[in-house]
């Protein structure tokens, strides 16, 4: 970790494995997500991160979530809204014993409910826990 609490670029970028020229959408910012996170992930991808308010067609989905939020499974399935085929959500949430934490049991029931299932967890942040969701494969081949 470095001195603001986030992993170093290397290992964000080797955690995260974004696709060459990602966009990436955010999704729950407020005062308290990691700055030093959202810093490292636009140098990565040399792009500044979406808003909610955009509608391009994005590879990354970053969604902030905490407890008292709303209904998790209503703001996955607004995530994958503009999200391309075969990308990925990462649901950040604040660490077991942070306040607002919002436990793995509630991800990992409200997932499947939006088309989602997780794949791994990631410790990129201090204080923010990291999800990876995907959306689930209907066929190895399409035709």
């Amino acid at each position: 970790m470095n001195p603001q609490g986030s992993a170093t670029n290397d290992s964000i970028r080797q955690e995260l494995d974004f696709p060459d020229d990602c966009l990436v959408q955010e999704f729950g910012y407020d005062d308290d997500v990691d700055f030093a996170l959202r810093d490292a992930i636009e140098e990565i991808t040399g792009e500044e991160l979406l808003t909610e308010e955009d509608h391009e067609v994005v590879d990354v989905v970053l969604v902030w979530w905490r407890q008292g939020d709303g209904d998790l499974v209503d703001m996955l399935v607004d995530a994958q809204a503009t999200l391309d085929e075969g990308g990925v959500v990462w649901l950040l949430t604040p660490k077991k014993g942070r306040e607002l934490h919002v436990s793995a049991t509630d991800v990992a029931e409200s997932a499947p409910t939006a088309g989602l299932h997780v794949t791994r967890t990631a410790g990129l942040s201090e204080d923010w826990s990291a999800t990876r969701l995907v959306g689930r494969r209907v066929g190895a081949e399409r035709k």
